[in-house]
């Protein structure tokens, strides 16, 4: 779906106006992004598993592809996504519920 692809366009262009602005802060918060996502004793794929289920609790349309991506990247499988959405609804009650669709748009854009 075109809105998924504009999510994810829509990231890429504020890191880098981000970046232009402030090197040295983006500089930082990416050094940061990638202590946090490394393996560790949670797997990286779990890591942006738990990235997603937070984007959906917090009702964050752009995270949500976002962390869908990467999840899929990582190897992440639908159900898994799915399922992890599933908590943060659980969480996040029916405002939650309504960002199940952006995690399904995403996920029949993205998917291989």
């Amino acid at each position: 779906m075109q809105d998924t692809m504009e999510k994810l366009g829509d990231i890429q262009n504020l890191m880098q106006r981000v970046g232009k602005e402030d090197p040295s802060w983006m500089n930082s918060f990416q050094s940061f992004l990638k202590a946090t996502k490394k393996d560790g004793a949670l797997s990286s794929k779990m890591k942006e598993i738990i990235g997603l289920a937070v984007s959906v609790k917090a009702q964050c349309e752009r995270c949500i592809p976002w962390h869908v991506k990467n999840a899929l990247d990582l190897g992440a499988t639908k159900a898994e996504i799915i399922e992890a959405a599933q908590v943060a609804v659980v969480l996040g009650g029916g405002p939650s519920l309504m960002y199940m669709k952006n995690v399904y748009d995403a996920l029949d854009t993205l998917s291989k």
